[in-house]
C-alpha cells in the first residue's frame, strides 16, 4: 500500500474514533427514578435534568445522578429520659428528595444527604422529645414519641427533604430499669384487680339493700291493702283455687278467728258436714 494511502486510512480511522467518542460524550441517559445534575467546567446547572435521553457539551461536562425515589435507612439512637435514664432506640427513617431540592442539596450538603441532613435532624428531634418523658412513659407511649419526633424532624428539615415516616422498631432499657418497670406494672394490675373486686362487692351489697327495701315496701303495701280491704283475702283464695270441685268454703263463727274464711275439698269433710 502506498504510504500516502496508508496515512489517509489511519487519519480516517482516527477521525471516526474521535467522532464516536465525541458523540458518546455529547449524549446522556438519566435513569428512571433519578434526576441528573449537569456540571460544566465546575459550574452546576440551575435545574435538574429529567429522566430520559439528552445531549450535553462533550468533554467539558458530566452528569451526576441523584435518586428521587423513597429511601429507607436504619438509624440507631441513644437518648436520655427526663429521669436521666439511658434509652437506646432502633429507628427506620423513610425519606425522599423532592425534585425542586435536588440541585440545592448537591451544592450545599456534601456526601450522602441522609448522613449530612436527615440523620442529625432525626437524632436531635428524638432527643428533644424523650427528654420530656420518663423512661416508663417512653416505653408505654412509643406511638406518641414517634409522632412528636416525626413532626419535629419535618420542622427542622423544612422543605429540603420530605420525611415520609419514622418507624420506631425497638426500645432498649437497662436490665434493672426493665425489671423495675415490669414490677410496677404487675403491682398496678393487682391494684386494679383489687379495686374491681371491691367495686363488685359494693355493687352486690347495694343491690341486696335495694332488693330488701323493695321487699319490705311490698310487704308494707300488702299489709296496708289487707287492712283497708278485708275482702282481698277471699279474692286471693278464689284466685289460688286449682279448679277442682266440689269445695266447701266457710268461716269461723266466733272467737278470735271470726271472719276468717277457710276452703277445703269436699271429700275431706265428714259426711255430716256435706
Amino acid at each position: 500500500m502506498h504510504p500516502s494511502s496508508l496515512g489517509k486510512l489511519i487519519g480516517s480511522v482516527i477521525l471516526i474514533l474521535v467522532l464516536v467518542i465525541g458523540a458518546s460524550q455529547a449524549t446522556y441517559v438519566v435513569e428512571p427514578g433519578t434526576r441528573g445534575i449537569l456540571i460544566t467546567l465546575g459550574k452546576v446547572s440551575t435545574e435538574a435534568l429529567p429522566e430520559g435521553f439528552g445531549t450535553k457539551p462533550p468533554f467539558i461536562s458530566h452528569i451526576v445522578p441523584v435518586t428521587v425515589r423513597q429511601q429507607t435507612r436504619d438509624l440507631p439512637s441513644e437518648c436520655y429520659s427526663s429521669d436521666l435514664q439511658q434509652v437506646n432506640m432502633q429507628l427506620r427513617v423513610l425519606f425522599r428528595i423532592p425534585e425542586a431540592s435536588v440541585v440545592k442539596i448537591y451544592q450545599d450538603y456534601a456526601g450522602d444527604p441522609f448522613d449530612s441532613l436527615v440523620a442529625p435532624r432525626v437524632q436531635e428531634a428524638l432527643k428533644e422529645v424523650t427528654a420530656l418523658q420518663s423512661a416508663e412513659q417512653i416505653v408505654k407511649q412509643r406511638e406518641m414519641i414517634k409522632t412528636r419526633a416525626l413532626a419535629a424532624t419535618k420542622e427542622k428539615v423544612n422543605n429540603l427533604l420530605i420525611i415520609e415516616d419514622i418507624v420506631l422498631e425497638n426500645i432498649t432499657l437497662s436490665k434493672e430499669l426493665e425489671s423495675a418497670i415490669e414490677s410496677k406494672m404487675v403491682q398496678e394490675q393487682e391494684a386494679a384487680k383489687a379495686r374491681f373486686t371491691q367495686q363488685k362487692a359494693q355493687i352486690e351489697a347495694d343491690t341486696a339493700i335495694i332488693k330488701a327495701k323493695g321487699e319490705a315496701e311490698a310487704i308494707r303495701i300488702r299489709g296496708q291493702a289487707l287492712q283497708d280491704t278485708p275482702g282481698l283475702i277471699q279474692l286471693q283464695i278464689v284466685e289460688k283455687w286449682d279448679g277442682r270441685s266440689p269445695l266447701f268454703i266457710g268461716g269461723a263463727s266466733g272467737g278470735e278467728n271470726a271472719g276468717t274464711n277457710l276452703i277445703f275439698p269436699l271429700s275431706s269433710l265428714p259426711a255430716s258436714a256435706r
